[in-house]
């Protein structure tokens, strides 16, 4: 059972993530502060406030709600999302788009809870969102075999 003191700094978390403009953000974001070594969440200042177990819950639970919301979405609405991830980076749409056919960073970006067909689900999801972008953007296949 959470303390006020843990279920406080859990609220104050949520309003910190939702910051993040996109829910594919905020997934590549928390996926980000997961040691790939360990399977733990690591953020040093939320440690700092209620402990190492408890911070890595709470970005455990984080991550996992967000993932949920993104399989949630439809095609439509997933596409809508990888183009505004897009446009708040830095670069070329066209060029993003074409590194993601060769090399989608996506393969990774699951929370550690998630079932391996909801993992399966999110990367086909994505490959076909940027697959419906590439052609959408007119970006050349670097496949040599396509």
């Amino acid at each position: 059972m959470q303390s006020n003191r843990e279920a406080a700094v859990a609220e104050n978390w949520q309003r910190t993530l939702s910051t993040i403009p996109t829910v594919l953000g905020r997934i590549v974001y928390l996926a980000s502060l997961r040691n790939i070594n360990k399977g733990t969440y690591e953020h040093a200042g939320l440690a700092q406030r209620i402990g190492e177990i408890e911070s890595d819950g709470i970005l455990r639970r984080s991550h996992f709600t967000v993932f949920q919301e993104w399989l949630g979405f439809g095609l439509e609405r997933q596409k809508d999302e990888l183009e505004e991830y897009f446009s708040d980076l830095e670069g070329d749409t066209r060029e993003i788009i074409a590194t993601w056919v060769t090399l989608p960073p996506y393969t990774d970006w699951f929370p550690v809870d998630s079932r391996d067909v909801e993992r399966e689900l999110f990367c086909s999801d994505l490959k076909v969102v940027v697959e419906l972008l590439r052609s959408e953007f007119g970006v050349a296949s670097r496949d040599p075999d396509s």
